[in-house]
């Protein structure tokens, strides 16, 4: 097995606490998501309209909707149509039922921890090459907020429905990202192995999920062991539908954290792609949030870092460059103020009458919903800052 320089110590430390699932995740470094990426390839040679017709067709309706495409398309299409065996409807309502009962909690953990995590990888690399979060933070976060938004709505994975559809986006943007970074000079294989790969997406899907739901727990959020289980296997869906490889898309929550510490292991310290990416999503986050001036967004900004450090530990945030702060109150103060809210609203509901639908009213005001409807462009070049697709 060919180890990318950039992980050789990593790697040795990781293999020293747990070598088989060090030498799993680094056989999958070097691999994208091959069937996705075949696809990428034969839609390349059609040319940019038919491809963008064939890829809307596709994630809209299926291999009937694209009766002349090539066959490798229309297998591709149709293998996505299959519902695994595991997946339960009726089951995935508690999920729902927990995210959006502690939806405000959910966002604070996905923003101030999860994306942390996510984008301390080496994956920033492929990112940072192509501008995606650093020139347009903002965008990035609403688009990041709506898929976790639509994939929770009752039905959400349905296959006419938008979570279902923005996740095999997700699926064949980062299969777009990976073809044009392939010519890309500024990408080095020798040092980093694949952009966007098999390794990280399955990090990524095992951190938003399972990291996520450890995170929003420790900010107050309750939620029982069944909606746990179903957030978990909503997840899941989701990670296939993005092109997670069998054997390195989690089960439940216990491996899916397993999973994701071993890759902490096994990844390299931080870049400055990383810290880049990083600084951008959290002040991004102030303008999210609404803060008109910029002394709001000074406070808020400062609350994001204290309370993301606190959840990502000193360790990481002093790698990530986070300003010093102290934490001893962040989080019992966050988790004071998140059940207070929750027992005025099932106790004194004229107190706070919009309760649970003022939570998720904000949940889709902090996603991105456009006016023409869902986008299937992809990208046309690795980097550019203009790009609509972006």
């Amino acid at each position: 097995m060919i180890i990318p320089s950039a992980y050789t110590e990593s790697y040795a430390r990781a293999r020293a606490f747990d070598a088989p699932k060090a030498d799993l995740y680094m056989r999958h470094v070097h691999l994208g998501d091959p069937a996705a990426d075949d696809v990428v390839r034969t839609l390349h040679a059609l040319g940019g309209a038919r491809r963008g017709a064939i890829m809307q067709a596709g994630i809209e309706g299926g291999p009937m909707a694209i009766p002349d495409a090539p066959e490798n398309v229309r297998e591709f299409f149709a293998s996505m149509d299959k519902v695994p065996d595991w997946y339960d409807h009726d089951f995935s309502l508690l999920g729902s039922r927990g995210f959006y009962r502690n939806s405000n909690m959910f966002l604070a953990a996905f923003v101030a921890g999860v994306l942390i995590e996510g984008f301390s990888t080496l994956i920033s690399k492929s990112f940072g090459i192509t501008g995606m979060i650093i020139d347009k933070g903002v965008r990035r976060l609403k688009q990041n907020n709506r898929h976790v938004a639509e994939i929770f709505l009752p039905g959400g994975l349905a296959r006419d429905a938008d979570g279902w559809k923005l996740s095999v986006r997700i699926r064949m943007i980062h299969a777009q990202m990976r073809f044009l970074l392939t010519s890309a000079e500024e990408w080095d294989y020798d040092t980093w192995g694949s952009p966007l790969s098999a390794a990280h997406i399955a990090y990524g899907a095992s951190t938003f999920s399972s990291v996520l739901l450890k995170y929003a727990r420790t900010l107050g959020a309750k939620v029982t062991d069944d909606e746990s289980a179903a957030f978990m296997m909503i997840w899941r869906y989701s990670a296939s539908l993005m092109g997670i490889v069998p054997e390195m898309l989690f089960e439940n929550e216990k491996n899916a954290l397993e999973i994701n510490a071993i890759g902490n292991l096994c990844e390299p310290p931080p870049s400055i792609e990383s810290c880049h990416m990083v600084h951008a999503l959290i002040n991004g986050a102030a303008i999210l949030a609404g803060m008109e001036t910029p002394a709001d967004r000074r406070r808020m900004t400062k609350m994001i870092y204290r309370i993301s450090r606190a959840l990502v530990g000193d360790e990481l945030a002093d790698q990530l460059r986070y300003p010093p702060a102290v934490t001893f109150h962040a989080i019992p103060l966050l988790r004071v103020t998140n059940r207070s809210q929750e027992l005025l609203s099932k106790y004194l509901p004229a107190l706070m009458p919009k309760g649970y639908k003022g939570q998720f009213e904000m949940m889709l005001s902090l996603s991105l919903y456009e006016d023409e409807g869902m986008k299937y462009r992809v990208p046309e070049t690795h980097h550019n800052e203009d790009d609509p697709s972006r």
